[in-house]
């Protein structure tokens, strides 16, 4: 099961980290983008290239120290098509280096139109009777809110594709509350989904008993993490808002039991770390900036093993 991949891939490298791949072009270093603005002008396909360039380096810098990235589709669709094969393309050079790929995509409709999102991100489109896969993801991230008939094609497809998927819980944005913290029959809101995710992913346990629907539960919410591990104790995790969002590693802490449970995400706290001072001391020239998203990846490292 793709579940058990992941936590071996942790195991392995010692490591919970998710890279988040969300790059902005203010993100890359001059060097890089001047060589594509050159080339294509100023236009989406040059910033596009730029993009993938950047996240190559960024791989090539991590691959051996983490388990995961995590690209989030939304920082590639905004440069059109030319972004979307970037996307495609960094995928693909993710699962090239050894990566597990979890796609941010966030997708959530009803009947016919759900089955058309799971055929792109986890299975395959059928054109008369031959199979074509979609993007190579190995999880993907949904939204609840439509209720179970929205997710049902997604976990069908995780049985016949082993691939996982994690369901957005309790969020690490600060208006989270707004939604997911209202009362309904006695309970929070999220408590109710998080009910529903374990239900889900109860024919799809492990070795290790965590099941390939996983659920997505901010660092920022300390003891709804807690309470929610309650509920959810064969749901693995994937952790939002370390650092720049403002969870601690003392926070995160709750989301696992004996190592594991939960993979941890940061995305420009690692992939912005360059443009930082604390690493522009060590890597002050541009080149060197996946070094210094590697260095990012170990002080991270570190500073969670003190709490998990």
């Amino acid at each position: 099961m793709i579940i058990d991949i992941l936590i071996e891939k942790i195991k392995e490298k010692g490591n919970p980290i998710v890279v988040g791949l969300d790059p902005r072009l203010s993100y890359v270093p001059e060097y890089i983008t001047e060589k594509y603005f050159m080339k294509y002008g100023v236009t989406k396909k040059a910033a596009a290239k730029s993009l993938y360039k950047f996240n190559k380096k960024i791989i090539d810098s991590i691959y051996d120290i983490v388990p995961a990235v995590k690209p989030q589709i939304a920082m590639y669709e905004r440069y059109g098509v030319e972004g979307i094969k970037v996307y495609e393309s960094t995928v693909e050079y993710a699962k090239m280096r050894g990566l597990v790929v979890i796609g941010d995509i966030k997708r959530s409709d009803i009947a016919s139109t759900a089955e058309a999102y799971s055929d792109a991100h986890l299975g395959c489109t059928d054109i008369r009777g031959e199979d074509f896969p979609g993007f190579d993801h190995d999880f993907i991230t949904l939204n609840p809110y439509l209720g179970s008939d929205s997710i049902t094609p997604f976990l069908k497809d995780c049985k016949i594709y082993e691939k996982g998927v994690f369901v957005l819980a309790k969020t690490s944005n600060p208006n989270s509350g707004e939604l997911q913290d209202l009362i309904c029959d006695g309970r929070p809101l999220y408590e109710h989904v998080a009910g529903l995710i374990e239900k889900w992913g109860s024919d799809m346990i492990g070795k290790y008993g965590y099941s390939c629907v996983g659920a997505v539960v901010g660092a920022t919410h300390k003891e709804q993490a807690a309470r929610l591990r309650e509920i959810m104790p064969h749901t693995f995790f994937l952790v939002p808002g370390y650092g720049a969002q403002g969870g601690t590693a003392e926070d995160l802490a709750v989301c696992f039991r004996d190592g594991i449970g939960a993979v941890v995400n940061s995305s420009r706290g690692i992939i912005a770390a360059h443009m930082k001072d604390k690493y522009n001391v060590c890597f002050n020239d541009e080149k060197d900036f996946a070094m210094a998203a590697r260095q990012a990846c170990l002080d991270m490292k570190n500073d969670l093993r003190r709490c998990i």
